[in-house]
């Protein structure tokens, strides 16, 4: 019992300098003229409450006419305001037919919740690929673990709409079929790293403006 106490006071100690360190500064408003670095931007000197707001998720993004969806970020590049905080959002829209393909978040935990519509979502965890499965309707949310790949589709008859959430001000975005398929990686690569037939890969090189 007192190794029990004595270990939980060492801890506490040593906890201690961060939450120190995590309470000196209320906020660090991103200096985007700066680059961004892993620890973040630098903080801006001059602050106003516009860096503390952001209104581009008020209404529809712009729909790619590929996948029938839009992606609204309002990471730390659009609203400086997240920046250190832990936390960033999206807007998501996709159209009858539409489809966020698999795709993952590297720096963060995704929380969506449909506002709208009809979604079916999944995701695939890294050590069984075992796949988790839901369709989501009006006032559900979903979470998906940060770096696995997932995905989201329309499942209804109509337009469906999700405000998402992020653990990161910055979980960055990577769709595996552009990453696979949208660049000048040369096609006897891909033809060897995905088992897929020259013709195949070319078809789709062509169809998301890859070369090679």
């Amino acid at each position: 019992m007192a190794k029990m106490v004595l270990l939980c006071v060492l801890v506490s100690f040593l906890l201690m300098p961060l939450a120190s360190l995590a309470l000196t500064q209320d906020f660090c408003v991103a200096d985007l003229t700066c680059s961004d670095t892993p620890a973040g931007y630098p903080c801006k000197s001059s602050v106003t409450a516009n860096d503390f707001y952001f209104h581009g998720l008020a209404g529809q993004g712009k729909i790619n006419p590929l996948i029938k969806a839009a992606v609204t970020p309002a990471f730390v590049g659009q609203f400086p305001g997240v920046n250190g905080l832990g936390i960033s959002a999206a807007r998501l829209d996709i159209e009858v037919g539409g489809v966020v393909p698999l795709h993952t978040h590297p720096a963060g935990s995704e929380l969506l919740f449909v506002t709208q519509g009809t979604v079916a979502a999944g995701f695939i965890s890294s050590g069984s690929n075992t796949v988790y499965t839901k369709t989501l309707y009006a006032g559900d949310i979903m979470v998906f673990p940060q770096g696995l790949l997932h995905y989201q589709y329309n499942a209804g008859t109509g337009a469906a709409v999700g405000l998402v959430a992020f653990s990161s001000p910055n979980p960055g975005l990577q769709i595996t079929d552009f990453a696979l398929f949208a660049n000048n990686l040369p096609s006897a690569v891909v033809e060897k790293v995905t088992f897929l037939d020259d013709a195949q890969v070319k078809k789709l090189k062509s169809v998301l403006g890859g070369s090679g």
